[in-house]
C-alpha cells in the first residue's frame, strides 16, 4: 500500500509540474507544443474555450479510446494524468505566475525543464501521460510501426498546426522546450543513487575481495573468466561502490597488483537491501 501511495503521489506532482510548466511559461509566452496540450491550443485559437477544459475534453476522449482499444492496464496507468492534469491547470491559472518570466528564452529553458521533470516522475512512477501517446500505441497496435517515430511525427503535425498563428521566435523557442523536456524527462527516470561500477582483473583477486569486504567495507561478486590469451581459467572481481570511496579503491588495487586492469563505468542507480554488503 505504502508503494502504491508512493507512486500515486509522484504522478500527482508531475502533473502538477507539467501543468505549472505550461501555465506559467509555455502559455503566457505562445510557445508551441506538442501532444494533447498542442491540440487544445490550436482548438482554443478557433472556439472559446478554457485551456484546462479543451485538455480535459481531448485527453478524456483520448482515454476512452486506449482503454477500449489497449486495455485495463492502460486505463489504469492513465486515468489519474488525464483527470489531474487539466484540474492542475485551472488551479493554476487562478494564480499570478503567468508573469514569473519576462524573457522568452528564459520562459522556454524553464517550461522544457519543468515539464521534463514532470514527465519523468511520471514514467518513473509507472504512470502514463495518455493524450497523444494513446494515438501511437494505437497506431502500433495494429500497424506495428514504431512508437518513437509515431510519437514525433504526432508531435511535429501538432507543432505544425500551430504555425498559423505562431511567429519564428515562437516556434524555435517551443522546439528549445520540447528538446529539454526530452533531456531532463530521460535524466529523470534513471535518477537514483548514482555509484561507480568496477570490474577488476588481477591474479591477486582473492587479496583483493578480502580488502574489498573488510577495508572498504564494499559488496564483491566473483565472476569466472577466461584469459584470452592463456586460455587459463580465472576469476574477475565485480564491485559497485560510492564515489567517495573510488580513490581509496585504486590506491588499494594498485598496492595489492600494480599490474591489475580495471574498468571503471558509471551506474545510474542501485538496489538492494543493505548496500554495504549485498550488490544489485
Amino acid at each position: 500500500m505504502g508503494t502504491h501511495l508512493r507512486h500515486l503521489a509522484a504522478i500527482a506532482l508531475g502533473n502538477l509540474l507539467v501543468a505549472f510548466a505550461v501555465t506559467a511559461f509555455i502559455v503566457p509566452h505562445g510557445l508551441v507544443l506538442g501532444g494533447s496540450t498542442g491540440i487544445s491550443l490550436v482548438v482554443t485559437h478557433f472556439a472559446p474555450l478554457p485551456l484546462p477544459l479543451a485538455v480535459l475534453i481531448i485527453n478524456g476522449a483520448l482515454f476512452v479510446i486506449g482503454s477500449a482499444v489497449l486495455g485495463r492496464s492502460f486505463a489504469a496507468s492513465t486515468i489519474l494524468s488525464t483527470v489531474a492534469y487539466p484540474l492542475a491547470m485551472a488551479v493554476l491559472e487562478t494564480l499570478p505566475i503567468a508573469e514569473l518570466a519576462q524573457d522568452h528564452v528564459l520562459a522556454a529553458i524553464c517550461g522544457g525543464a519543468f515539464m521534463g521533470a514532470g514527465a519523468g516522475l511520471i514514467l518513473r512512477a509507472g504512470g502514463s501521460s495518455g493524450g497523444t501517446d494513446v494515438i501511437a500505441l494505437v497506431a502500433h497496435k495494429y500497424l506495428h510501426a514504431n512508437v518513437s517515430v509515431l510519437l514525433w511525427g504526432i508531435d511535429a503535425f501538432v507543432i505544425a498546426c500551430q504555425f498559423p498563428f505562431s511567429n519564428s521566435e515562437q516556434i524555435l523557442l517551443g522546439i528549445l522546450a520540447l528538446s529539454l523536456l526530452t533531456i531532463v524527462m530521460n535524466r529523470v527516470m534513471v535518477m537514483g543513487r548514482s555509484q561507480v561500477q568496477l570490474l577488476i582483473f588481477s591474479s591477486e583477486y582473492e587479496r583483493i575481495r578480502e580488502l574489498i569486504l573488510g577495508e572498504q567495507d564494499a559488496g564483491a561478486t566473483m565472476l569466472p573468466i577466461e584469459q584470452g590469451y592463456t586460455r587459463t581459467d580465472s576469476k574477475a572481481v565485480l564491485c559497485v561502490i560510492p564515489r567517495r570511496k573510488l580513490w581509496p579503491m585504486r590506491e588499494m588495487i594498485s598496492t595489492v597488483d600494480p599490474h591489475a586492469f580495471w574498468v571503471i563505468s558509471e551506474v545510474s542507480e542501485v538496489r538492494a537491501r543493505e548496500l554495504g554488503r549485498r550488490m544489485a
